[in-house]
């Protein structure tokens, strides 16, 4: 078994094409294919099922395949640390972030770690919750900030801070008034919510039971696409209390808190267990730590 075959065999487990794989990899699709048989036979299994049209991975070819991601990861690690000269927080570390938070959150913690890490550049993957999981998986992000609940054997999650949720009208509509709203009266309303696979939309619908029973549901791509349609009187929203700091503020659109007990999410680092740099996860929890703002709740 060498590292060769084992960078085969995860470039083809995602790209489930031999040409597309053989040519991530550099190598000849023959060579490719013929080194993943080398390694089925050695192991006496069959990682692959082909067929004229596609390829698929068997059940243990997933999870030889974990395992050699985990592999890669070390040997890529051990890599960094030489060029490094050890030193966790001088290279390139890549981080997921859910939609829902990476562009309020990313604009507040770059300034901390330009100091407090000024040799550790982010690389930042914006996705989905179950993106971000396989991604996370696969070795291909380092950590993932997401939404709890995140339970994925493997994955170590350090909670980071709650975040309540708030309403966001246009200034004209009869609740700009209003001190609170509570979550049942959106049923009335139409609401403006992130596509369906956004774990933040789940939330919202889980928070307001009644808007999934007869509400009325738009979708939009982004909170900030949203946001605009809710200021062109298309209708009203629920965004996190982060898009809704002094930055973010839209004339047209009123803010309103929702009646106790308030609506939340917990936002949390995950990372693999197997990870060797802590102390770049550390960083990035510290510099989140160290945000001065009223629209979350550190833990």
């Amino acid at each position: 078994m060498t590292l060769s075959e084992l960078r085969f065999v995860v470039a083809l487990a995602k790209e489930k094409n031999f040409r597309r794989a053989a040519n991530k990899c550099f190598v000849s699709q023959p060579a490719l294919s013929l080194a993943i048989k080398k390694l089925e036979e050695e192991l006496n299994v069959s990682l692959f099922e082909r067929s004229r049209t596609e390829v698929t991975i068997t059940e243990i070819g997933e999870k030889i395949v974990e395992q050699a991601n985990i592999i890669l990861e070390q040997v890529e690690k051990i890599k960094s640390f030489a060029k490094s000269g050890g030193d966790p927080l001088d290279g390139l570390i890549k981080v997921g972030m859910i939609h829902s938070v990476g562009p309020y959150l990313l604009p507040q913690i770059i300034p901390i770690l330009r100091k407090i890490a000024p040799k550790m550049p982010l690389e930042v993957e914006e996705n989905i919750t179950a993106s971000l999981e396989l991604q996370l998986k696969n070795g291909q992000i380092d950590a993932a900030i997401v939404a709890l609940p995140f339970n994925i054997p493997g994955i170590h999650v350090l909670q980071l801070y709650k975040e309540e949720f708030v309403v966001a009208v246009p200034n004209n509509h009869p609740w700009a008034s209003r001190k609170n709203i509570h979550p049942k009266e959106l049923s009335d309303e139409k609401v403006l919510l992130l596509n369906s696979g956004h774990c933040f939309s789940l939330q919202v619908v889980e928070s307001c039971p009644d808007l999934s029973k007869k509400g009325e549901v738009l979708q939009g791509n982004s909170l900030e696409t949203i946001r605009n349609m809710v200021a062109s009187n298309l209708g009203i929203t629920v965004l996190p209390k982060s898009a809704t700091s002094d930055r973010y503020q839209n004339h047209l659109i009123k803010v309103i808190p929702f009646i106790k007990p308030v609506p939340s999410r917990t936002i949390a680092i995950a990372y693999r267990k197997s990870f060797v740099r802590m102390n770049a996860v550390e960083k990035i929890s510290e510099a989140i730590r160290l945000i001065k703002t009223d629209t979350i709740e550190m833990i």
